[in-house]
């Protein structure tokens, strides 16, 4: 047999066995962990991440028996809404843990057979890729003197996704239908609102599920390729994307031909009201603006993070200080690490100061009572003049968050 029969073979092989690969107990357990590590709040059925292990217990050898025979029915999706920086809300749809963990398990398996066909320049949810590189390559291109853009803004994405198309786009390297069959399924699952109402989804990808990110990248392959034969540099991170041109006129051209693929192709929507040809540095991409090798962050990112921190440290919070430091730690090292590029350093250190007198605020309004106050400040090294304390805060008061300077102030 010859080495391309032999290879075909295998791939026979692989795509017969596909559910197993996914129903495998070494691939459940990984899933298990992902959805663990994730954490989340439950879905319809209430069931928490702390429950479901002896859920799991009693009843995923019968579930596993459902999914195999085709008889499984996913659960509703929870539909939650959050904000979004323009004071909008988006949709979310929560799954069941239950769902998660399958939905993560066919993502480990599928994932790889997609993956290595996706476009270099689609940065979202893959792996060995982040919005970072796609930064990069951005500013990469603005050097080579692509310095306009096509910012082009896919309205309500992943509540228009057309089932048929996405669908088709999954037959074109998966033939195990008891894979297509589940999917298909996760695809009009639902959504269950606050009022107890089930809509049906025709035309939808619910976000907050693990399949979600791998479906958007596998509905906009399509978008990567084409605008790959058009031979324009861009970067795509889920639906957000920038194209880039070294004339206005054909970044023009480029959004011409692009609205009629996306609207008549893939059957999405293009938000004209948002979407626009304009300088690069006068774009928006990721949070962070481009202008040759100067990368910075937006207004926007700096706002939303102020109003973040003054969330956390508001006084009126009834919560330890524990834990507030806690969130504090962990919002404050995940925002710099992502805008580290973006941030001159001198404004590194203002933010530092602001967010250390916000901490000082938070212990003046916990510890209370004057005779608290006077004996923690002395606790803590203040001295005594004529019997009175000095009013100062040593920096040994925030011993514990100066721990966060690594994030605070990177080097």
């Amino acid at each position: 047999m010859s080495d391309h029969a032999a290879l075909n073979e295998e791939n026979r092989f692989a795509q017969r066995t596909l559910l197993e690969q996914i129903l495998e107990s070494s691939n459940l357990s990984r899933a298990w962990k992902r959805v663990k590590a994730n954490k989340g709040t439950a879905g319809i059925d209430g069931m928490s991440i702390t429950d479901f292990p002896k859920f799991a217990r009693a009843h995923l050898p019968r579930i596993i028996s459902q999914i195999r025979e085709g008889h499984y029915a996913p659960a509703p999706v929870r539909r939650v809404w959050i904000p979004k920086p323009n004071g909008e809300e988006r949709p979310l749809g929560i799954p069941t843990v239950l769902d998660r963990v399958i939905q993560q398990a066919i993502a480990q398996v599928l994932s790889p057979i997609f993956d290595q066909d996706f476009s270099e320049h689609s940065y979202g949810f893959r792996e060995g890729k982040q919005a970072h590189a796609a930064i990069a390559y951005v500013s990469e291109q603005s050097q080579q003197g692509y310095q306009w853009a096509v910012d082009c803004d896919l309205k309500s994405y992943f509540d228009t996704v057309n089932h048929d198309l996405l669908m088709h786009q999954i037959g074109k390297r998966i033939r195990d239908k008891g894979v297509l069959k589940l999917i298909g399924k996760y695809l009009r699952a639902g959504v269950r609102h606050e009022d107890g109402k089930t809509d049906k989804t025709k035309a939808d990808v619910p976000q907050g599920g693990p399949l979600s990110p791998l479906l958007a990248n596998i509905m906009l392959d399509p978008l990567d390729k084409e605008i790959e034969r058009q031979g324009m540099p861009f970067a795509r991170y889920a639906d957000d994307f920038l194209i880039l041109a070294k004339s206005r006129a054909e970044a023009e051209k480029a959004m011409e031909r692009i609205e009629v693929y996306v609207e008549a192709t893939l059957r999405l929507f293009v938000n004209r009201d948002k979407s626009k040809v304009a300088r690069l540095k006068d774009c928006q991409f990721l949070g962070f603006k481009v202008n040759g090798k100067k990368i910075r962050r937006t207004d926007q990112a700096l706002h939303r993070f102020k109003e973040r921190i003054r969330e956390i440290t508001a006084r009126s919070r009834g919560i330890s200080m524990g834990s507030r430091l806690s969130e504090l730690k962990r919002y404050c090292q995940g925002w710099f690490h992502y805008f580290k590029y973006g941030l001159p350093y001198a404004e590194t250190l203002r933010l530092d100061q602001w967010i250390r007198r916000r901490v000082r605020l938070c212990y003046w309004k916990d510890w209370k009572l004057p005779r608290k106050r006077r004996r923690m400040l002395i606790s803590l090294g203040s001295r005594t003049r004529s019997g009175e304390t000095r009013l100062s805060i040593p920096q040994r008061l925030l011993a514990n968050v100066t721990k966060l300077s690594g994030a605070f102030c990177p080097q």
